[in-house]
């Protein structure tokens, strides 16, 4: 069995004071993704690069203190990549695509769009570059794992108070509807697998202290293409855990897809 989690970290240094080792140890996944660094890898301190039983990898932006993603993991993938191969969103560090003999797994830091217009185009385009990788990639028949932030919550069910922000960036209409079509696709969204109960968040607002009134979105997420699916054991939000304004999502997955 294969325990992957993910984890918006909102700055990998800041979370390092707060436990993040210690999450680690007890919690113990095969695989952990995190996003938000906002670091460079050589800015990374040494105890958070090489930790015990974890090969660790890092992508980072052009931009310091930015974005930013990284995987430890328990085995050694047969590659990583970086890039998607387009300029404009590969230099804001946010991909890191693993290679198993099980599956392709995507760590993706997808980008916010609530800045600027201008942002929220970057958004729908990374979005549709995005799309059109994996739709490759599902054709030549591969097995693929994604997660990471997807900065959009998908239906009314994944937001606390979903009238008030259907005009915000995160829950608008295009957003939303690029899901349905990247689901649509070969995808399944793991954790509406299980659980299709109201109330379940992975973000809160920390200006507003929403955690504490559980007034959140669900933005972080695991899909798998359709071809794992019976593979699929579980999938789960660990509210519970403090340090960030996100928390982790995880999955289990069966060793031999």
């Amino acid at each position: 069995m294969n325990k992957i989690l993910s984890w918006n970290v909102n700055g990998l240094r800041s979370i390092a004071k707060k436990g993040f080792l210690d999450f680690l140890k007890i919690y113990n996944p095969d695989i952990l993704c995190i996003q938000e660094t906002k670091a460079r890898e050589e800015d990374i301190p040494n105890e958070l690069k090489e930790i015990s039983n974890y090969y660790g990898y890092f992508s980072s932006a052009e931009k310091k203190g930015y974005s930013g993603v990284g995987v430890y993991t328990k085995e050694k993938p047969l590659s990583v990549i970086t890039r998607f191969g387009v300029d404009e969103y590969d230099n804001e560090g946010r991909a890191l695509i693993l290679e198993y003999n099980q599956f392709l797994l995507f760590n993706i830091y997808f980008p916010n769009g609530k800045m600027s217009n201008e942002r929220l185009l970057y958004k729908m385009g990374f979005y549709e570059m995005f799309l059109q990788y994996v739709k490759n990639l599902l054709i030549q028949g591969k097995k693929i794992i994604i997660c990471g932030d997807l900065n959009t919550a998908h239906k009314e069910i994944d937001i606390a108070r979903p009238k008030e922000n259907e005009k915000i960036s995160g829950f608008l209409p295009e957003e939303r509807n690029w899901i349905d079509e990247f689901l649509e696709t070969g995808f399944t969204d793991t954790f509406r697998y299980f659980n299709k109960n109201r109330g379940n968040y992975s973000w809160w607002d920390y200006k507003s202290r929403a955690r504490e009134r559980n007034v959140g979105w669900r933005i972080d997420y695991f899909f798998v293409s359709n071809n794992l699916i019976n593979s699929l054991k579980s999938a789960f939000i660990l509210n519970e855990i403090l340090g960030s304004d996100h928390c982790p999502v995880g999955i289990e997955i069966s060793d031999n897809p």
